[in-house]
């Protein structure tokens, strides 16, 4: 027997049909299209900032579709923002694309749209901004990297592959240790040499960086730092003395008197120090003396100073001449210790050898005797009385006037006595001078008379116009008698 199907049955059998038909009617198949800027590998954007855009065909889930993409370079990865417009995303980079720097885009993962539908992409594009410009390389540089170099005059020297921005390769050069230094480029900028504006420590290792925001002039950067090492340790010779010797101005010219400093240094001369290497500035006040000694220092040569004292040194006095350890010569190098050497200057004092007086009963002083009273014979009508002074060294002309002029014979006892007067002077030699006062006051034995004669010494005192002069000043107590 044939029966009909439950009604039950029916009615859930086309409600399945139904959801079945209608679910497959309006299911959205379609793919999510994108279209890239840049759509090729190789190509250059336009400007520093220009934007990478990526176009979808549909609304998407933005965070999703930020993911896909990321941006880097052979060096480092670009950071940039994300910012949409409709349902283009468009990635900035912070700092600006470098100019002839290769990058690439990356699109990789999944992502969905508001719909739903789902993307995985997995597609890389290489592209350039700016321009394709290759990157500047240095090509060589001095000194080369770990080379013993002179402290004195070291210039440095770097030479590029193409012509460079000199503004970002000054700033991005460094050298430790060398504070000011000046720029000279040349070769249409494919060269600088680096000049430092004092010379380098002696014996010590400098290192210097190169960073890669150095740019060539179309503003492709170095690929990587440039750095390298250098010491300035090529001169190991110690500077020294070799030889100091007394030396004489003759035409505007110092030349040696083959004489030693120990036994020949006399008046009007000069000390000439020779060292064993060309010295630096500091070598201009290098030297002192002890007992101090007055004068300047001038150059002669790289090699040779010449001390010229401001006087002559005082007579029978030992003096220590002292070249202080810390004189360096043109690279910087220290003697290292005081060079001394004592000497003896070859000035005697001036001496009175004798002092005699005139008429018949004459009176001599020989410069031997202390605390001697002479007795002098006064002129019976007007009181003169005549001294000749024997000296030891000859006088110029200016000095005889003013060793006249110093020598004086004062009244000194009684207090009251009436004053002298000095009636004549003559040089009867260059060192032999007769001096004649008169109205002394003969003494007797119950009220004696006495007069005191001055010759003054010392610097101060009277000299011989050559450097030469009393040790000290000398007195002489004369008694008028008839």
């Amino acid at each position: 027997m044939y029966h009909l199907p439950n009604n039950k049955k029916i009615n859930h059998l086309l409600i399945c049909i139904s959801i079945l038909f209608f679910s497959c009617k309006f299911a959205d198949l379609r793919p999510i299209e994108i279209t890239v800027i840049p759509h090729e590998s190789g190509m250059v954007l336009p400007e520093e900032y220009s934007p990478l855009r990526v176009l979808f065909n549909t609304g998407m889930v933005k965070k999703e579709a930020e993911s896909l993409l990321s941006v880097g370079s052979d060096i480092t990865v670009v950071e940039g923002s994300y910012l949409w417009n409709g349902n283009t995303l468009l990635y900035v980079p912070v700092a600006g694309w470098q100019p002839g720097t290769r990058y690439t885009l990356s699109l990789s993962g999944a992502a969905r749209s508001v719909d739903g539908r789902g993307i995985r992409l997995e597609r890389y594009i290489s592209f350039y901004a700016v321009n394709r410009s290759a990157p500047p390389m240095v090509e060589w540089h001095s000194p080369a990297d770990g080379e013993s170099v002179r402290a004195n005059g070291l210039t440095m020297e770097i030479h590029f592959s193409c012509e460079m921005d000199k503004i970002s390769v000054e700033t991005a050069l460094s050298v430790d240790g060398m504070a000011d230094k000046k720029f000279e480029w040349t070769d249409d900028n494919k060269k600088v040499r680096i000049i430092p504006e004092r010379n380098l420590s002696p014996w010590n290792v400098y290192s210097w960086t190169l960073k890669n925001s150095a740019k060539s002039i179309d503003g492709v950067p170095l690929v990587k730092n440039v750095s390298g090492v250098f010491s300035t340790d090529l001169d190991r010779d110690i500077p020294e003395v070799s030889v100091v010797y007394p030396v004489l101005l003759s035409d505007g010219r110092w030349i040696p008197t083959g004489g030693t400093l120990e036994e020949d240094f006399g008046p009007g001369l000069g000390i000439a120090v020779e060292f064993s290497k060309p010295m630096g500035d500091t070598v201009l006040r290098s030297m002192r003396f002890e007992p101090s000694l007055s004068g300047r220092i001038e150059k002669l040569s790289e090699r040779v100073i010449v001390f010229i004292p401001g006087r002559d040194p005082d007579p029978e006095t030992v003096y220590t001449l002292i070249v202080s350890g810390d004189t360096v010569d043109i690279e910087g190098l220290k003697i290292g210790s005081d060079y001394r050497r004592v000497f003896t200057a070859d000035i005697p004092f001036l001496r009175i050898l004798s002092v005699r007086t005139a008429g018949t009963n004459p009176s001599e002083w020989t410069g031997e005797e202390d605390g001697r009273i002479l007795p002098v014979q006064a002129g019976e009508v007007d009181g003169l009385i005549r001294f000749t002074f024997y000296f030891s060294l000859p006088f110029t002309n200016e000095a005889k006037q003013k060793t006249a002029l110093a020598i004086s014979l004062t009244p000194f006892f009684p207090i009251n006595s009436e004053p002298i007067a000095l009636r004549f002077v003559t040089w009867h030699s260059d060192d032999r001078l007769t001096m004649e006062w008169e109205k002394l006051t003969s003494g007797t034995a119950d009220e004696p008379r006495y007069y005191k004669l001055l010759i003054p010494g010392g610097r101060g005192g009277i000299d011989n116009g050559g450097g030469m002069y009393l040790r000290q000043e000398v007195s002489l107590f004369m008694e008028a008698v008839k």
